[in-house]
């Protein structure tokens, strides 16, 4: 059961309960979150809280949790919880859960702390805005890897539709950013494995996008094996990159044909290659796997 926090608060809370619940509602209220968020805090449960299925975060580091939890033993949960009230119709009856929309690491470090209940701002939020809550404050507020930012501006792209800027424009970020994140997702596995595990820096998995696909993992493991830098790895991946059979080669390219390429990638998250000799031209788009293939096929048989 959910308790009102906030005016009459030490009425709110049994004696008995622990003296750690007390201190996290009594530096709740000092931060003035009720007030300055016009919403109610209540104080619901620790287990009866579960994880947004939606969450991009994969993997919370161990050490950086128990430090978390050191300071809630300390100091209390300064920020609420933002939930989302869960009835389920069982056997027994009606069971009421909270589903997390922010703040799965407070949720996670006040369970290591011991914490029996936490703070919580309980919201209605479809499945969109929660969704969009919940990658919004995972992307600007906690430390991802590559690959777990580049799968929540994936989840914007393939749940809601939206394209690069318009994912830019909701996070805060800069439309070539969000490119740059999604096209990690065409490396091969193996590649994006090393650079969510942290073997592997983001810079060096990139450089690798300048050969074809076919060239990248084979690239990657020798990048591994022999340590090579950025530079090296860019030097190398060139030497494997898709020929252009169509270029003429002569002048610079049709500024009209740059705007092109430029769109269509920032729709898809694509390399696009735009050519023409005399009246006939090409368009090529980049694309890893039978997937990806197919996911192209289906936005061209729409158009």
């Amino acid at each position: 059961m959910a308790k009102t926090l906030g005016r009459g608060l030490q009425s709110l809370i049994p004696k008995k309960q622990q003296k750690i619940t007390d201190l996290a509602s009594s530096r709740m209220q000092r931060a003035g979150w009720a007030k300055q968020k016009r919403e109610s805090i209540f104080n619901v449960e620790t287990d009866k809280i579960r994880p947004n299925p939606l969450q991009p975060r994969r993997d919370f580091a161990e050490k950086p949790l128990k430090e978390l939890a050191d300071s809630i033993r300390e100091h209390g949960i300064l920020q609420p919880l933002i939930v989302t009230k869960v009835e389920k119709t069982t056997k027994r009856g009606r069971k009421v859960e909270y589903e997390l929309i922010a703040g799965e690491r407070r949720w996670r470090a006040a369970q290591m702390a011991g914490l029996p209940s936490v703070p919580v701002v309980i919201r209605d939020s479809a499945a969109r805005q929660k969704l969009e809550i919940a990658l919004v404050e995972n992307i600007q507020r906690e430390n991802l890897n590559p690959i777990e930012m580049a799968i929540a501006f994936k989840q914007f792209q393939d749940d809601f539709g939206m394209k690069h800027h318009e994912i830019a424009e909701k996070v805060g970020r800069q439309r070539t950013s969000v490119t740059n994140f999604l096209r990690l997702l065409t490396l091969p596995q193996e590649v994006q494995d090393a650079l969510s595990s942290g073997k592997t820096k983001e810079g060096r998995a990139r450089a690798l996008l300048l050969a074809e696909p076919s060239a990248r993992l084979p690239l990657f493991r020798e990048m591994m094996k022999h340590d090579w830098g950025v530079r090296v790895i860019e030097d190398k991946a060139r030497k494997f990159a898709v020929p252009n059979k169509f270029a003429t080669g002569h002048g610079p390219k049709n500024p009209f044909f740059k705007k092109i390429e430029k769109e269509v990638a920032d729709n898809w998250g694509r390399r696009v290659s735009v050519t023409q000799r005399g009246e006939v031209g090409h368009m090529s788009i980049e694309f890893a796997g039978d997937k990806e293939l197919k996911k192209l096929r289906d936005h061209l048989v729409k158009m």
